[in-house]
Parts: C-alpha cells; sequence; structure tokens
C-alpha cells in the first residue's frame, strides 16, 4: 500500500506492527539512516522483508512515506511514537506547532525532534481530540493509542488532506489511506462502480461532495470529522463494522460565524491582518518555498503578501512564481502576471500544457488523481507541479479557497440578488441589477438563469428553457444500467441559496471546494510538492462568513473587501479586474481541433468499457459539438475520462 503512494513521501519510508512482545519498528528500501539513534524508540530495527517471512503476528499495522518539510532529520521519521503509549501516521501540516509546542513545554512535555508531528502526539495526550480546535492547519491521521486500544482517524477542517477507508468484507478489516490507488495491493478489494457518485459526476460534473466515492465500498472521511475504533487486547476488532464508519463531527463552521459590526474599511484592514499572518504561518518551513501564480486577485494577493514577508526579513532571493500560460490569446493571463512581477525580485516559470500531452498522459493523470476527473484545468495544475519538483521547490503556496467564502464566483450574483428580492429590498435589487448588467454586460437570459437557479425548486427549473437555459439531455447514459437514480443533486449543494452566506456555507462544506482540494492535493503530491493554501486559515474563513454580503458583493463588484484589504499592495490592475477566468485550458479548442479525432477514439473507448452505461447516443452529442451544431460541453469531457478511468482501474461493472 506505500509503495503505490511513494510519489506522497519519497524522503523515508517507515512501519510499525504490534506483536504481542510490543511494538516492532521496520524499515523499506527507502528508510532514513538512523545514525546515533540508537536509542529513538521508533527508530526501524529490521527490515519489513523479514517481518513478512516471521511467524509473529499482528492485528494492527502502520505505514506512512515521509515527505521532508520541518526538521529533515531521521526525528521527524514516522511512524512516530510518544510516550511509548500513542503511535501515529500523519499527512499535513500544522503551522501554528511552534506556539502549541511552547505552550506544551510549559505543562511539562518535553520533545527530540522540532516536527509538528511530535507536537500533536503530545497535545493529543493533554487534550484529547479537543486539540484539533487548537490547530491552525491542514491533516489527514490515524493515532494508536496502545492504552486504550482505540485509533482515531481524524481530518482537517476544510478537507485539505485527504483520508479514505475500506471495511473488508463481513466487517472484520480495515484498511485507510490518503489515496484510494493504496487499496489496490488488497488482494480481497472488488474494484466496482459507485452507481450514484459515477451518475452525479457524469450528468453534473460533481465530485466529492459526499462520503461515497466513486469506488463502491471506498469512502471518505468528511471534513471536519473523525472516526474511532475500538480494539480488542490483542489488537482484533471488537466488533465487525459496517461498511460506513461512525463519524463525529468535530468543527462546525455555521456555529462559528459571529456579527461582525464593524466598518467596510475597518473590516478590509482586519482581513488584511489576517491573511498576511496566514501566509507567515505557511511560509514555515526548511526547503525551498515558491508560489502559483495566475494573474488573479487571489494568487496576486498571496504572492504580494510574500514578497512583503520576505523583504521584511531582508531574504533578498528571488521569490519563485510558477503559472500556466496559453498559445490561445482568450484564455491566456501572462499580461496579468507580469503586471504582479514587474520590477519585482521574481523568478517567473510558465509552462504551456498542450492537447497533445494531454491526451498523451490522460491514463496516468486518472490514475493520479484516483477517480475521473471534470476539465483539462486538472492537467494544467499538473504540469505547473511538474516544473515545480524540476526547479527542486517543495512547498508551494496557492490562492485557492478564496472564492467560495469571498463571492468570487459569478454565480453568487445570483443569491445576492434572489436574496435582495426576497427580502423586497427592490431599489436595492434594481440598482444591483444595472451594476452588474454594466459591469459584466450580462443580458436577460444571464439573469434569468441566476433567477431560475436561487429561486425555483429544482422540479420546475427545466422550464428555464424559455430563458435559453436548456438542460443537457442525458440519453446517453443508461441510469437503469448504472443501477443509480436520476435526481438533481445540486439543491443540497446550495443552488437555492437564500444569500451570500447560505451559498459560501454551501460551497466550502460540499462539492465545489473539495473537488478543487482533491485534484490539487493529487497534483501536488504526484510531484512530492507540499501545496498550503492561506485563505483557508479557519480564522480568516470564520472571519469572512462574519461579514455582510455586501462587503463580498455589491454592485456587482466581487470580493469587495478583499479587493480593498489588498489596496496599495497588489497592482490596481489586479484589483480592478472583474472577468473570472479561473483555471483555464483550451479543451474546446483541442477538441474541435488537432485532438477531434483522438476525442472521437476516446468516446469509443468508454462506451465500451462502461459496459453499456454510457450509450452510442453520446457519439451524437460529440459530432454535434463538432459541428458547431451544439455549444461546447464538458460532458463529453467527463466521458472521456470516465472511460480511461474504467480502464486504467479494470473496474467491474
Amino acid at each position: 500500500m506505500a509503495e503505490l503512494i511513494s510519489h506522497r513521501g519519497p524522503d523515508d519510508e517507515g512501519y510499525v506492527v504490534f506483536p504481542e512482545r510490543g511494538p516492532l519498528c521496520l524499515a523499506g528500501d527507502d528508510t532514513a539512516v538512523f545514525d546515533g539513534m540508537d536509542s529513538l524508540p521508533y527508530r526501524p530495527t529490521a527490515h519489513q522483508r523479514d517481518w513478512l517471512g516471521s511467524e509473529e503476528r499482528s492485528f494492527v499495522a502502520l505505514g506512512h512515506r515521509r515527505l521532508s518539510i520541518v526538521d529533515l532529520s531521521p526525528l521527524g521519521h514516522q511512524p512516530m511514537s510518544y510516550m511509548d503509549r500513542y503511535w501515529i501516521v500523519y499527512n499535513g501540516e500544522v503551522y501554528n506547532y511552534i506556539e502549541l509546542r511552547e505552550q506544551l513545554q510549559q505543562d511539562g512535555y518535553t520533545f527530540r525532534s522540532g516536527t509538528d508531528t511530535e507536537v500533536l502526539l503530545a497535545a493529543y495526550d493533554k487534550w484529547g481530540v479537543q486539540l484539533f480546535d487548537r490547530c491552525n492547519g491542514m491533516w489527514s491521521l490515524a493515532l494508536y493509542d496502545r492504552q486504550t486500544k482505540k485509533l482515531l482517524l481524524a481530518r482537517d477542517r476544510f478537507g485539505i488532506k485527504p483520508l479514505y477507508y475500506l471495511v473488508g468484507e463481513g466487517g472484520d478489516s480495515l484498511a485507510f489511506a490518503s489515496e484510494i490507488k493504496a487499496f489496490a495491493a488488497l488482494p480481497t478489494w472488488r474494484r466496482e462502480v459507485g452507481a450514484q457518485p459515477a451518475f452525479d459526476f457524469l450528468a453534473w460534473g460533481l465530485q466529492d461532495h459526499s462520503e461515497e466515492t466513486l469506488f463502491k465500498g471506498v469512502y471518505q472521511i468528511p471534513p471536519g470529522h473523525y472516526a474511532v475504533v475500538q480494539l480488542d487486547t490483542s489488537g482484533r476488532l471488537v466488533e465487525a463494522l459496517e461498511p460506513k464508519l461512525k463519524i463525529t463531527k468535530w468543527y462546525d463552521l455555521s456555529s462559528k460565524i459571529r456579527s461582525a459590526p464593524l466598518e467596510f474599511k475597518d473590516a478590509a484592514q482586519h482581513l488584511r491582518e489576517l491573511l498576511l499572518d496566514a501566509v507567515r504561518l505557511r511560509m514555515r518551513a526548511d526547503v525551498p518555498l515558491g508560489s502559483c501564480l495566475s494573474g488573479g486577485l487571489d494568487s496576486s494577493s498571496v504572492v504580494c503578501l510574500v514578497r512583503g514577508l520576505l523583504d521584511s526579513i531582508g531574504n533578498t532571493q528571488p521569490q519563485r512564481t510558477f503559472s500556466s500560460c496559453s498559445e490561445f490569446s482568450s484564455i491566456d493571463e501572462r499580461d496579468y502576471i507580469s503586471e504582479v512581477t514587474r520590477g519585482t525580485n521574481i523568478q517567473e516559470t510558465h509552462v504551456f500544457p498542450t492537447g497533445e500531452e494531454l491526451f498523451d498522459r490522460i491514463d496516468d493523470l486518472v490514475w493520479t488523481q484516483d477517480e475521473p476527473f471534470g476539465s483539462g484545468s486538472i492537467f494544467a495544475q499538473w504540469s505547473i507541479f511538474r516544473a515545480v519538483h524540476e526547479q527542486d521547490v517543495v512547498v508551494m503556496l496557492d490562492g485557492q479557497g478564496a472564492d467560495e467564502h469571498l463571492a468570487g464566483y459569478h454565480g453568487f450574483i445570483g443569491a445576492r440578488l434572489s436574496g435582495l428580492l426576497r427580502k423586497g429590498s427592490l431599489s436595492e435589487f434594481s440598482a444591483e441589477l444595472q451594476s452588474v448588467r454594466a459591469l459584466h454586460g450580462y443580458g436577460p437570459n444571464k439573469f434569468l438563469q441566476y433567477f431560475l437557479a436561487n429561486l425555483m425548486p429544482s422540479s420546475i427549473r427545466p422550464l428555464g428553457a424559455l430563458g435559453g437555459m436548456t438542460q443537457m439531455r442525458r440519453d446517453w447514459i443508461d441510469v437503469h444500467a448504472l443501477g443509480a437514480v436520476d435526481r438533481d443533486p445540486m439543491v443540497a449543494l446550495g443552488a437555492r441559496a437564500k444569500s451570500i452566506r447560505e451559498l459560501s456555507l454551501a460551497q466550502l462544506s460540499g462539492a465545489n471546494l473539495q473537488m478543487l482540494l482533491h485534484w490539487e492535493d493529487r497534483n501536488s503530491m504526484a510531484h512530492s510538492i507540499e501545496a498550503r493554501v492561506p485563505f483557508l486559515d479557519y480564522r480568516l474563513v470564520e472571519f469572512v462568513l462574519s461579514l455582510p454580503d455586501a462587503f463580498k458583493l455589491e454592485r456587482g463588484l466581487t470580493k469587495r473587501v478583499l479587493r480593498e484589504a489588498m489596496r496599495g499592495l497588489v497592482p490596481e490592475r489586479i484589483l480592478t479586474r472583474h472577468d473570472k477566468k479561473g483555471f483555464l485550458t483550451a479543451e474546446e479548442y483541442w477538441m474541435k481541433g488537432k485532438q477531434a479525432r483522438q476525442v472521437s477514439d476516446r468516446i469509443d473507448e468508454a462506451i465500451k468499457w462502461s459496459g453499456g452505461i454510457i450509450k452510442p447516443a453520446m457519439r451524437e452529442v460529440l459530432s454535434n459539438v463538432l459541428a458547431g451544431k451544439a455549444p461546447f460541453s464538458y460532458h463529453v469531457w467527463r466521458v472521456v475520462c470516465f472511460g480511461a478511468w474504467l480502464k486504467k482501474f479494470q473496474i467491474r461493472l
């Protein structure tokens, strides 16, 4: 299992098993050298091959691959133990570990290493699961308490780091990992399609919106939750497990929202201070650091804050930025990128993803992502992290997560307008309507889309065809053969939000953010890169959600408070951008151009491998797109990717 995800940690390898004689730490071929550390309690004393050839038995085993970020010495080896009681395997980073360690030292705790991992173990001894409330960071972890025989599985507030599990047939075993592909090492795992998640992906482009995955029987611990599994004295399960573990919610974002009676200028100033501190904490690393830069407001804010912090400590090393660019001018943002980097001590790297390489690598990409993905932008991001790895940068800061709570997507305009209409604020509604038209050039059909999405029940929404809002035909999916229910899952994910705050809560906890974090984690870790997201510092998110909607979106201007907060730091041209391009790639150009034949071949392959789930009618959908009889549709890409996934993982239907 560990070898299948070795890309997540190329620097060290470790295992621990628990036979009757006590914990036994095992090495692998990539294990660090522990010269002069014979007394270290978690130092491997045998190779895992020797253990596998012995007659000893253990019912508990933990494995880890380390990406060394803080304290690069073997003292950071995992599985790590503390007090001869607690054992942990952990992926992520607790950025405020220095402050937590100082507090714990005052209470008598001692530390061998300079790692956040050891701080987590001591903090668990002192506070139990309440320690998570004190942690500022990202993590997925498994912690085994030898005294109570309890195994704890836990995940950070927003699900930045992944944690999957698979209960064995009959409920007599449990496997868990950071990536689903690790389960391919289990001889008993039956790789089958999860029917409803597959339908939601193909029809709606949704992923990671529930505990289920596209693999039947594989679940994920939800963000801000933990699970506890009780073992007996020998390490066996006390009772048979259900396919889904009993989980406990430890973080509830909605309960953290407080009234913030601040003037707009004061709110912007406080936001600037919070974001600056979030970036400062995420710059803690003993390895080279860089930043993603798209030319949009979010990534530009992070880059400019990093530059200021480096200057404040007299660091004259060039700041490293990495950007995805395009040969097609309509989606290329180099002009905005140079606006940020011009005249600064920044060393830029530009990558140019191509359609040829996308189709050459699609099978590898679905393996990297574990599941099919919704657009070629994932390939663009993958290309960036490849360039990062080639230049020996190990930690990257990114602007991910800002749009969801700062109302950056234009879909928030619909929530704003419908909220005003519901409150009966007709004059304000009219003013907002006119401003949006003037700023973004939206016509009546676009507004009708927003109203239908936010005001009407899903059962009525197809009537939106009157406004040009036709729903994509789905006669190319055999829902019966798939074993799914043809449903509209969007309402549960905020499609009828009554306010910007309500939509933000839905996007932060639902599919939108979770998909983005899934893709970023896999793309970065595939190249042994740790991606950090300052905009998801929980202090920042809770503060922004406590602000009035109008501070975030008013008169058609999105992210108002962030624009004000970054004034004087981020170039004015970036602050006044009104377009929302996102992380773009040229799928439509590629599909209608050089890669048209490959797309067609991939559609045929998907129909073949799907066992009837994808009907031949998808060929007609593609033909209409290529002939210009129908607009470009991501449904085509999703079918292409779904077929590649079925084939790569050898999925049973």
